[in-house]
């Protein structure tokens, strides 16, 4: 598996998703498999509940998975059918680590954020990509 991060600041709106879509379109035309993640760093589990005037508009995935408008552009351009699971956010990452925690999978170990959380986030984009 190989892997391409396309990223960029804080300023919304630079073309990082088009530019991702492009990119993993023109792969598709050469014969290559390509799947497309879309990690935001904001602790809210989904773009669901989010001002759109703040974030921008809302894409609803057949799952009924609530992201962004990024994802569209993702299946559009790559003809993808995307989940929820495509859609990596700062709160379902910390989320799932308080919830293993809890679980004891840590075997009552601290948990911190390396290990744990960035083992989290290798495992979300693995298990999609």
């Amino acid at each position: 598996m190989k892997l391409i991060f396309v990223s960029g600041g804080v300023i919304s709106g630079l073309g990082k998703g088009i530019t991702a879509s492009s990119i993993g379109r023109l792969l598709e035309s050469r014969g290559l498999k390509v799947s497309a993640i879309k990690i935001d760093p904001y602790l809210n589990i989904d773009a669901g509940t989010m001002n759109p005037f703040e974030h921008g508009e809302v894409y609803v995935l057949d799952d009924g998975g609530e992201v962004d408008l990024d994802l569209g552009n993702y299946e559009r351009f790559m003809d993808l059918h995307l989940t929820r699971d495509h859609n990596i956010t700062t709160g379902k990452v910390y989320r799932s680590v308080i919830e293993n925690e809890r679980h004891g999978d840590y075997l009552g170990k601290t948990v911190q954020i390396i290990p744990h959380v960035t083992n989290e986030i290798k495992r979300r984009i693995t298990s999609v990509a």
